[in-house]
């Protein structure tokens, strides 16, 4: 016999959790019966997000450290621009994970499995799903499962891949009010590469090795690559490394499905990462509480592509390509927006709220001869596919 519920959550990562947190935040739907499949338990501090806002939302309680300032560096050295009314954030994945289980643990109609889901369907006006180990039912299932990962491989696609290590230092190291962003003062024989520095004080940072690659590295090659920024870059020798994590995130110009039925996309199924950088955690605490707003007014939690939408993807799919065929390197198009642009103006867009005018703006900050005819072409594909 199938268990049936109000809502079914696949995948218990930063959008099914944000999602589920959500739902019980909410007065109308907190007493929803709700399920969350999940093959692994979240219980180790395996990933850390950072992003900007210009107030405190949800998960402000959660904020390990905060800056008000970025760094953008080259061989010429690290600029700092301040970045008000924005705050650039960092929230640890342990703390994530533990607020939102411990506060699911005060409802009774929350229930978690830790099973494999082997498929969903819809079936009578219901959403089916199946595990190994069971079958389960509901109104509306959402999921941040990826089953065809090759859907991926486009041409146009690249991986965002890390290695991240938290040091701490025997003396100050660190402006602990400054947060290096992008430093492209490392060696990009691996792909369009960079340094996060995220310090939380003056003695302890995260050091981020990040490559825009088709290929991950071995993990030895990240390890030489963050051994030599604390040597060369840093003159950072002596330190104990408190906390590793590795991480691999997809740069695709796919267009995803929204939903099927009564199947609802989240995350990176949904296309809530941004394909070119990468960043996804405001972007789902915005959809989360746009999906739970539609389901406490007791209506379709389906968030249907706006012309927004479809003008950022085409900016995405532009700048993929400029990066996947090597036309102008990462270090030259961030360095050089971030030189011509108020920080302000540069972080909307890269949450995708700028208007066109502002757009223009950033886009005349790097030469066009490299984008306008990939624009062009794109626009002219579009005439005739549907997306």
């Amino acid at each position: 016999m199938k268990q049936k519920f109000d809502y079914i959550i696949c995948g218990s990562g930063a959008a099914g959790l944000s999602l589920l947190y959500n739902l019980l935040c909410n007065d109308v739907l907190q007493h929803k019966s709700i399920l969350i499949i999940d093959e692994t338990v979240k219980s180790s501090n395996d990933r850390t997000w950072c992003f900007w806002e210009d107030e405190e939302t949800l998960f402000e309680p959660l904020v390990f450290t905060k800056w008000d300032k970025i760094g953008i560096g080259n061989s010429q050295g690290i600029t700092f621009y301040n970045i008000f009314p924005f705050q650039y954030k960092m929230i640890k994945g342990l703390d994530f994970y533990e607020l939102i289980l411990n506060f699911s643990k005060q409802f009774s109609n929350v229930q978690f499995k830790q099973e494999k889901v082997k498929q969903l369907y819809s079936e009578n006006g219901m959403a089916i799903v199946e595990t190994e180990i069971s079958t389960y039912t509901a109104a509306y299932v959402f999921n941040s499962i990826i089953f065809n990962k090759e859907k991926l491989q486009t041409t146009n696609s690249l991986l965002q891949h890390f290695k991240g290590i938290e040091i701490e230092t025997a003396v100050d190291c660190f402006d602990a009010a400054k947060a290096t962003f992008m430093d492209f003062n490392v060696t990009q024989q691996h792909g369009h590469s960079f340094m996060y520095v995220l310090p939380s004080n003056s003695k302890k940072a995260l050091i981020e090795f990040t490559v825009f690659s088709k290929n991950v590295l071995s993990e030895i090659e990240y390890d030489k690559c963050l051994q030599e920024y604390l040597k060369n870059n840093l003159k950072i020798q002596n330190y104990a490394i408190l906390h590793k994590e590795l991480g691999v995130i997809p740069m695709t110009d796919v267009v995803f499905a929204t939903h099927d039925k009564n199947i609802i996309y989240i995350g990176t199924a949904a296309g809530w990462v941004k394909a070119s950088s990468g960043f996804a955690f405001s972007n789902i605490q915005k959809r989360t509480k746009q999906m739970v707003a539609l389901l406490a007014a007791n209506k379709k939690p389906i968030l249907k592509r706006t012309l927004s939408d479809k003008k950022f993807h085409l900016y995405d799919r532009v700048l993929l390509e400029v990066l996947t065929k090597n036309k102008l390197s990462a270090a030259a198009i961030f360095t050089s927006i971030f030189k011509k642009n108020p920080s302000e103006r540069i972080l909307r867009f890269l949450n995708n709220e700028t208007n066109i005018w502002e757009d223009l703006k950033i886009m005349s900050s790097v030469p066009t001869r490299f984008f306008l005819p990939i624009a062009l072409k794109k626009i002219i594909q579009n005439l005739f596919t549907k997306s």
